[in-house]
């Protein structure tokens, strides 16, 4: 059983920043790595971002590398999205998630367990 428990989103302007956090809660370090996905209006739900609980190795999808930081707290349970330079494209649901075994950090088919979802506006 793991809980996840989004929060941080949002309205801001283009540009500016805003930070997510995911608590989580239940078998999280026993999981692999914890995974940033994001959907907006009308597309898919893509990846963002992912972090591995040991080690700290991260991975980014191109159109957020350079802008977007993940990182996580071990002894808090808590991963962190900082999302800076935000774009109108930005915009969309953000929904944290917990990845147990092997395969790909970017597949959406990989991750095991998700948040309810936070919600990001970026306005221009």
């Amino acid at each position: 059983q793991v809980q996840l428990v989004e929060s941080g989103g949002g309205l801001v302007q283009a540009g500016g920043s805003l930070r997510l956090s995911c608590a989580a809660s239940g078998r999280t370090f026993s999981s692999y790595a914890m995974g940033w996905f994001r959907q907006a209006p009308g597309k898919e739900r893509e990846f963002v971002a992912a972090i591995r609980w040991t080690g700290g190795w991260t991975y980014y999808a191109d159109s957020v590398k350079g802008r977007f930081t993940i990182s996580r707290d071990n002894a808090k349970n808590t991963v962190l999205l900082q999302m800076n330079s935000l774009k109108p494209e930005d915009t969309a649901v953000y929904y944290c998630a917990a990845k147990y075994y092997s395969g790909s950090y970017y597949s959406i088919d990989n991750y095991d367990y998700w948040g309810q979802g936070t919600q990001v506006t970026v306005s221009s």
